[in-house]
């Protein structure tokens, strides 16, 4: 097995490709140790101590390391640990009732107006269709939160979410998409 690895526009964040599927839907997303728990290869790339953030995609896998941390030397391990865990074919969660996390828990949606409901279909179409896949060349994944008033609230994941480009991808990116295509969209928020 070969892993191809992939810079993103996160310097802090690496993408690694293990040439086989990862998730089989959506997307999970590791911050802290306590949340890697419920999947066995984010709680061994946690405990390495120099990573920060772990996300897994349909078919990749990024790792974020810490401030300061050099790259030459945690990037090796890191490949080490995912090529153990895909050739011994060890689960991706430690309970199947951890499963995906997409999208994130209903208290974290913003929501919408029901009158809008054709408006947003449109947003979450365009954002599935067009938005997404690019985000995941990069790393990560892009969330709906919501619309209200012409504003539409997206969560950054994964390399997007701490990358100093994501600010410009929201508002430049994103939003000049999802106006020229939505004309009711005036903004787009991380939420």
């Amino acid at each position: 097995m070969f892993i191809e690895t992939e810079t993103t526009p996160n310097p802090a964040t690496l993408k690694f490709l293990p040439g086989q599927q990862v998730m089989t839907a959506g997307t999970r997303e590791f911050t802290t140790e306590e949340d890697a728990a419920a999947s066995p290869l984010a709680e061994a790339l946690f405990s390495l101590g120099d990573v920060t953030g772990v996300f897994l995609g349909r078919d990749f896998v990024s790792v974020t390391a810490g401030e300061g941390v050099d790259w030459s030397g945690l990037k090796p391990q890191v490949v080490s640990m995912l090529l153990d865990h895909f050739v011994s074919g060890a689960p991706l969660f430690a309970d199947a009732g951890n499963g995906i996390a997409v999208p994130p828990p209903e208290d974290d949606e913003i929501g919408s107006d029901p009158a809008d409901a054709d408006i947003v279909d449109q947003i979450k179409e365009l954002i599935e269709t067009r938005v997404r896949p690019a985000v995941a060349n990069d790393g990560g994944d892009i969330i709906y939160r919501g619309f209200r008033e012409g504003v539409v609230y997206l969560t950054m994941q994964g390399a997007c979410s701490g990358c100093p480009s994501s600010s410009a991808t929201l508002k430049q990116g994103i939003e000049g998409l999802l106006k020229h295509y939505v004309p009711e969209v005036t903004e787009v928020r991380a939420a």
